[in-house]
């Protein structure tokens, strides 16, 4: 059988590298951090330069959090420009495996399978790996690092913990290296899909390492997380069975489509209802251009600072994609349960099983050549927002007082899309 090698790779402290390289400096000496200054100094650095952290800065932490003494360049966020790096650097990719073997986890993070070229390279896994960072160093000057794996939750690993302290930037691990040198481990939140909570449930049973959880009794595991045990399980040991055409041919039995805000500000009731009806037409606009209905829709509303807990419902709808429809329920859902009397901070929607129209179900209190006739406009806006931009043509709630549709249209990612 084939020996399986998976590569993880990240490109170091992306961001900020990006912004050192179009100013001509080091990235790896540079003392720079992505953020917007002109959402004042309790906005959140996106990236650090490596050499900030080496200086004790932490990542994604906030402007006013970095000491005085420390010079540094602050860049406002570009992420489109972000994104041509991330195409050049999947370029390079692909010069070497194909995309059947490429999966893109992220802007700056990507798994590739390379246990099939190596004889067609005549290389061997170092030797090829090496390579690979050589060339998106010489290509986009961005330095990146890399996790070797036989499987890809062991490239992973490898990147996390083993490649942050090899002088290489390349970490190794298969499943007797990583029962060896990380059994005992015990910063348990350094590992892949290990959160804060899953540590506190661990900590419940005396689980400090992956060793104690290999050993641990199943059933216990099993009672304390469900169906999810067994990938706990599995990780403790070592052992992913996924791969990457496994991921590439996954298809979900439901579907949704979902929008969320942190709004800049808190926003008055009223304010904040505008913003929801702006988000209802972005995510129908989205439906429709992808030809599907959805029969439930679900609203979520933070409050400011947690004052009260927030508030989350759903509601069963007749299967449609009219902004009419599902903008009356959720507005109405909106009306019967938010508090009028407390800022709010967070708005969520989500249209839930999404599918084809097909499988509509008939209604007669619906106006069928109503709801046709609306599709035809959303599929009109689209069409005119596809040649002439986003902003090209708006509802006239996004001219109101406390809407934010026309700014966000031009950000990428919630940020600067220069």
């Amino acid at each position: 059988m084939e020996m399986k090698y998976y590569l993880c790779i990240d490109l170091k402290s992306f961001y900020a590298s990006c912004e050192c390289v179009e100013r001509g400096i080091d990235p790896l000496t540079a003392n720079l951090v992505v953020a917007d200054s002109s959402r004042g100094k309790g906005t959140i650095c996106l990236a650090v330069s490596p050499n900030m952290k080496k200086l004790g800065v932490r990542n994604r932490c906030r402007v006013y959090e970095i000491p005085d003494n420390i010079s540094y360049i602050m860049a406002k966020p570009r992420m489109k420009k972000y994104m041509e790096y991330s195409r050049k650097i999947y370029s390079v990719y692909l010069k070497y495996v194909s995309c059947c073997d490429i999966h893109v986890y992220s802007i700056d993070e990507a798994f590739l399978d390379i246990s099939s070229y190596l004889k067609l390279y005549g290389n061997d896994v170092l030797g090829l790996v090496k390579k690979i960072l050589k060339d998106i160093l010489d290509t986009t000057g961005i330095t990146a690092t890399c996790g070797i794996g036989t499987n890809m939750y062991l490239a992973k690993i490898a990147l996390d913990i083993i490649s942050k302290h090899s002088p290489t930037n390349i970490g190794y691990l298969d499943e007797e290296l990583y029962r060896k040198k990380l059994g005992n481990y015990k910063k348990l939140d350094d590992f892949w899909m290990i959160s804060s909570g899953t540590i506190k449930r661990l900590y419940k049973h005396n689980l400090y390492c992956m060793n104690d959880i290999s050993k641990c009794d199943e059933r216990i595991l099993y009672k304390e997380f469900g169906i999810n045990a067994k990938l706990l399980i599995d990780h403790s040991r070592g052992i992913e069975t996924c791969t990457i055409s496994d991921i590439k041919n996954y298809k979900p039995k439901n579907r949704s489509l979902s929008n969320s805000q942190i709004l800049f500000h808190d926003y008055d009731y009223y304010k904040a209802r505008n913003v929801l009806v702006e988000m209802i037409d972005n995510l129908v606009l989205e439906l429709v251009s992808i030809n599907l209905y959805t029969d439930s829709v679900s609203l979520y509303i933070g409050y400011s600072k947690d004052i009260e807990r927030g508030v989350s419902v759903s509601r069963r709808i007749n299967c449609t994609n009219s902004f009419k429809n599902i903008s009356s329920i959720l507005v109405k859902l909106y009306e019967e349960n938010v508090n009028k009397n407390i800022p709010i901070r967070r708005i969520g929607i989500s249209f839930n099983n999404i599918r084809k129209n097909s499988l509509k179900q008939l209604d007669i209190f619906d106006n069928y050549i109503e709801e046709d006739m609306d599709n035809l406009l959303l599929k009109s806006i689209n069409d005119i927002k596809s040649k002439f931009g986003s902003n090209a043509i708006l509802r006239s709630i996004s001219y109101v007082s406390g809407s934010n549709q026309r700014m966000r249209n031009k950000l990428v990612g919630g940020h600067n899309g220069e």
